[in-house]
């Protein structure tokens, strides 16, 4: 039984967190039609390095040095290898296409706890995981879609690494409070992309006010406000929990795209959409903690009165 205080804090924390991949889901039509063509790692640099800067020179906290090797690997996996692999996939799959991998995080990370620490996953959020790829698929892979081997490729290892880094920093302690730690993995994840902007893409050119706002959003809301929530979430949530609500995100790509785009929704996609719906609300559900009953201790036996002695 789950106390109400309770229900409504898991309540405030999912919706908080699904925030995030929300605002991701906005990347990919702000990419097209905002950003300067074909610079993937430039657009994943600008989006996450200056924001990195700024939360560590407002944390002022530096991480204990038995913790800098994980916080590298971790700001590899959730930042430097993910957004680069991400922006590779905006720039050329359709939005929708783009994020449709994302679909597998949720069983990805119940394969993770499976194989490492032998916890066996649940029969209802597995099903659910599983009906949210096929509401997925019938959401996005329509007979016009457009397919690029690159871009899949580039999709799916992006998932991967987002899945492995969402896991392991639930499970590995840092010690820092969750603004450092955002803070200092966008800083590291930016460091990483930094040669790679450098030497993949192309200078910069002359940059719009179109251009100048895109790179704005991406790093004010996609970076800072979004991994916070999301870094936020993986410490309240169970990791199962926190990687479903990713599906959110291609979710909010094909609404865009069809709101702004006039992207057309079939019958079937429609569908698709509402499963997918399904399955993360059916994930959250089975994976909430649930609250021991407590049952009433039974009061001490009393000791028998003293007769009085004749």
């Amino acid at each position: 039984m789950t106390h109400p205080a309770q229900s409504a804090r898991a309540g405030i924390d999912t919706f908080l967190t699904a925030l995030a991949p929300m605002i991701w889901g906005t990347t990919y039509i702000v990419t097209t039609e905002a950003l300067p063509p074909d610079r993937p790692f430039t657009a994943a640099l600008l989006r996450c390095l200056p924001a990195g800067l700024v939360l560590v020179a407002l944390t002022r906290r530096l991480p204990h040095r038995s913790a800098w090797v994980r916080l590298v690997i971790l700001s590899i996996l959730n930042i430097g290898a993910f957004q680069a692999l991400l922006f590779v996939a905006a720039y050329r799959l359709p939005g929708g296409l783009a994020a449709v991998i994302g679909a597998f995080q949720p069983l990805m990370i119940m394969a993770l706890a499976w194989s490492v620490e032998g916890r066996t996953p649940g029969r209802v959020p597995a099903l659910a995981a599983i009906l949210g790829i096929g509401g997925m698929a019938a959401l996005i892979l329509t007979p016009g879609a457009s397919w690029d081997a690159l871009g899949i490729l580039a999709a799916f290892a992006g998932s991967a690494s987002m899945a492995l880094g969402t896991y392991l920093t639930r499970r590995w302690q840092t010690g820092l409070p969750v603004a450092s730690l955002t803070g200092w993995q966008l800083l590291i994840g930016g460091l990483v992309l930094l040669p790679l902007a450098g030497l993949a893409d192309a200078p910069l050119p002359a940059l719009s006010p179109l251009n100048q706002l895109g790179y704005a959003y991406l790093t004010l809301c996609g970076a800072l406000l979004a991994y916070g929530l999301w870094f936020r979430g993986i410490a309240r949530l169970s990791p199962v929990a926190v990687s479903s609500l990713g599906l959110l995100s291609p979710l909010t790509a094909v609404t865009l795209g069809w709101v702004l785009l006039g992207e057309s929704l079939s019958l079937l996609a429609l569908a698709g959409f509402v499963t997918v719906l399904a399955s993360v609300f059916a994930i959250q559900l089975s994976t909430a903690p649930a609250r021991p009953v407590r049952r009433p201790v039974p009061l001490p036996a009393q000791r028998p009165a003293l007769e009085p002695a004749e």
